[in-house]
């Protein structure tokens, strides 16, 4: 037998040899654990109790009762003849959805007053911006006194306008309507220029309260105030009133202008 051939069957005589030696020292494959070592309790409603605390209450705001008293105008208006004592008072009481308002306006001269007003109006929200309002006007002065049914709108328009339109039904089928608006301008955080305006209209004419049809008069104003405190604010400005129709016929009756204008002082507060 060759030499080549004797050293391929020493070989295939060891092979077997080799590989048992090459796994000898392997363990065999430990199974996954399906199962904890410590076993684990289930939970009960006392394990769930002890650690979830219910949230407690907390504050709202909704239902509060709020309130506010703004005196927009206490002035001082000066010009041709005798000066007037103007005030032009608004408040309110109740919540963000429904409110009680009260709003007063007047005018005295010469120590008697010429005209004065209470409106009491109930204001439902009906957007975040607008309110409808529904109540009683009692008008003191001029004449004798006189109630009126109120009902109209308030709110904010575009860009920050304050507006408020109210129709009113008074006594032996008497009707009214005022457009009021207003608008801020800040020239600064605390010096702030208003223009103002405000539009009568009556549906017929009533002498004695000196009054006409249509539109009966208006007045535009401006005013620069200075918030001293948001809550305190003096202010000047001018004002610019005219008669139109049948009441200014009234005015020039009784020799009254039918054209002012005139310079006001005065403060602004609120509380």
């Amino acid at each position: 037998m060759s030499r080549r051939v004797l050293s391929g069957l020493i070989a295939l005589a060891f092979v077997p040899l080799t590989q048992a030696d090459e796994f000898q020292g392997m363990s065999p494959v430990t199974p996954a654990l399906t199962e904890s070592r410590t076993p684990i309790p289930v939970l009960t409603d006392a394990d769930r109790a002890a650690v979830y605390n219910a949230p407690g209450g907390h504050v709202v705001h909704d239902s509060g009762i709020h309130s506010l008293l703004l005196i927009n105008q206490l002035e001082w208006q000066g010009g041709e003849g005798d000066g007037a004592l103007n005030w032009d008072i608004k408040g309110w009481v109740g919540g963000d959805i429904d409110r009680l308002w009260l709003r007063s306006e007047g005018e005295r001269s010469a120590g008697r007053t010429e005209s004065a007003e209470v409106q009491a109006l109930w204001g439902h929200a009906i957007s975040p911006w607008w309110d409808l309002v529904g109540g009683v006007r009692q008008d003191f002065i001029p004449g004798d006194g006189q109630t009126w049914a109120a009902f109209g709108a308030q709110g904010m328009a575009l860009y920050n306008f304050e507006a408020e339109a109210t129709v009113f039904v008074g006594e032996a089928g008497r009707t009214a309507a005022r457009l009021e608006g207003d608008y801020d301008i800040l020239l600064t955080n605390r010096l702030i220029l208003q223009p103002t305006a405000e539009l009568n209209f009556y549906g017929r004419n009533d002498p004695q309260r000196g009054v006409g049809s249509g539109l009966s008069d208006s007045e535009l104003g401006l005013r620069l105030r200075y918030e001293v405190r948001r809550e305190f604010a003096p202010y000047v400005g001018v004002t610019w009133n005219r008669s139109y129709g049948q009441t200014a016929q009234y005015a020039r009756d009784e020799g009254e202008d039918t054209r002012q204008l005139r310079w006001v002082v005065g403060v602004r507060l609120w509380f």
